[in-house]
């Protein structure tokens, strides 16, 4: 077999500290050796994280409704506003899950849910303040750009006016999630409704230019191109340099629940050269997060070894995806163990040794 000079000779830039360019992650994406790529994305992630250790979070995912009139052609979760066959939890039942989270060693709240058009911006602030009053330890990560941009227009007020009402009321970070793919082709196909490529880039811009902390991510394995691959990392490498707010990135893969749009199943290789390639090419995000819950241990083991350095896991009540993901704070300790590592346990914001960031 031919040797792929002009990959090789890419990788050998990255190493000496050569940003990626668009145009050469993507001759990597569809030529590189995905082992040669994982053994240079190993090195650059033993040069920004300690090579013996993995981190891990716990945290509970409260979907504080399940009624959306976005209809991604991919969710299976939500209702259709009207229906009546949805619910919307009140503050009380989102106080009781966060006790049992905290209960179970988990002190830390993911809270999200579809865009409910029937749903007052009272509720949002008021259920981020119930939780702040009795759980002020608890991190709070509260929503995503498609709910805030629906609550810049409740308001009527600029979004970075919505981002300070949700942080007063007790909001702490703010996760990258509904980017699945960032070209307007692909969220046409995926998600007419939702946020176009700008107004999520936006959202995430102000939350970032506003002092809230975030992850990002990718989900493919639909009917995206290589280019549209390319071209999602590096809006979000450009996001990084604008704000310097992202703390991870997470590679996700499409989860069979609906047949409503194309499913493509991502062989093992693919996915562990994404991982890779999001090492080499995200010079300026600190971590790479691997889903078990998405991967399964197996797979989620072997991309410990090509360039992730966490495990996003264990999530406590997760209805959106079937999950594949480790239940508790032992069992991801073992994980990382058996896979070769120190497990080190982490907060939202990364702090070491912390099982939240905040009353510290």
């Amino acid at each position: 077999m031919a040797v792929d000079t002009k990959s090789q000779a890419i990788l050998d830039s990255v190493l000496a500290g050569t940003r990626l360019t668009a145009a050469d992650a993507l001759q990597l994406w569809r030529h590189g050796n995905f082992r040669d790529m994982g053994n240079v994305a190993e090195e650059i992630r033993n040069r920004l994280n300690p090579a013996d250790e993995v981190t891990y979070t716990a945290f509970r995912v409260v979907n504080y409704t399940n009624y959306c009139n976005i209809e991604c052609s991919f969710c299976s979760f939500m209702d259709e506003v009207g229906s009546g066959k949805g619910y919307n939890l009140s503050a009380d039942e989102i106080l009781r899950k966060v006790d049992e989270a905290v209960a179970l060693d988990a002190p830390q709240l993911f809270l999200q849910g579809g865009v409910n058009p029937d749903l007052p911006l009272s509720y949002y602030t008021d259920a981020l303040s119930a939780v702040k009053e009795k759980f002020p330890d608890v991190h709070i990560r509260a929503f995503s750009p498609v709910e805030v941009l629906f609550m810049e227009k409740l308001l009527g007020r600029p979004l970075a006016e919505v981002f300070a009402l949700l942080k007063s009321a007790g909001m702490h970070s703010f996760p990258g999630a509904g980017a699945e793919v960032l070209t307007d082709r692909m969220r046409d196909i995926l998600s007419p409704k939702k946020a176009s490529t700008h107004e999520w880039l936006r959202a995430m811009e102000t939350a970032g230019k506003n002092g809230l902390k975030s992850s990002t991510n990718i989900v493919w394995g639909s009917e995206e191109t290589d280019e549209e691959i390319i071209a999602h990392l590096d809006a979000l490498r450009t996001l990084q340099d604008n704000t310097g707010s992202v703390l991870s990135f997470v590679p996700w893969t499409f989860q069979a629940q609906t047949k409503k749009f194309r499913l493509r199943k991502v062989p093992p290789h693919e996915y562990l050269k994404m991982v890779s390639l999001s090492r080499l090419f995200f010079d300026n995000i600190p971590h790479i997060e691997v889903s078990i819950m998405v991967a399964g241990k197996q797979l989620g083991e072997l991309a410990l070894h090509f360039g992730a350095d966490d495990i996003n896991s264990p999530v406590i009540e997760e209805n959106v995806l079937r999950s594949f993901g480790l239940k508790s704070v032992e069992e991801s300790r073992r994980f990382i163990e058996e896979a070769g590592f120190k497990p080190v346990r982490r907060s939202f914001s990364y702090l070491r040794g912390q099982k939240s960031d905040l009353g510290k």
